[in-house]
């Protein structure tokens, strides 16, 4: 009979072991990525709710100082906008034209997962006097 070569058992067992440990360093990754994604997708949505909430602030209704709250997406993100009167840090009284908008969006429960813009409008005089 001929002398037959192959693997021993140890030299399997040594290739199981690195596959097994490869497939495990494939497969974190591959979650870690998967999870980037869907924080990059609430991150995205959000900012697009709030970019439709602040372009429509002072146009639907006059700017009023206040807050208010809502949802979007039956509740999955949650809003805060607070309008105030703008007052510059040189100033006393604050001007009636200038509106500071502080829009808050959070989904989920961490601190991560908030989003906060802040801005400032001018408040037309006619807008506020509900002349067309």
């Amino acid at each position: 009979m001929k002398q037959q070569r192959g693997y021993s058992l140890i030299e399997v067992i040594v290739a199981f072991a690195l596959l097994a440990l490869a497939m495990t360093l494939l497969l974190g990754s591959l979650s870690g990525a998967a999870r980037q994604v869907r924080t990059a997708d609430a991150h995205g949505r959000a900012a697009l709710h709030a970019q439709s909430l602040l372009t429509a602030a002072g146009i639907e209704a006059p700017l009023a100082a206040g807050r208010r709250q809502g949802d979007w997406e039956q509740g999955r993100y949650r809003w805060t906008l607070e309008v105030t009167p703008y007052l510059e840090p040189r100033q006393t009284a604050p001007d009636a034209a200038l509106w500071q908008l502080d829009l808050q969006v959070r989904w989920g429960q961490a601190p991560t997962e908030q989003l906060r813009w802040r801005t400032l409008r001018l408040r037309s005089p006619a807008i506020a006097e509900g002349v067309p």
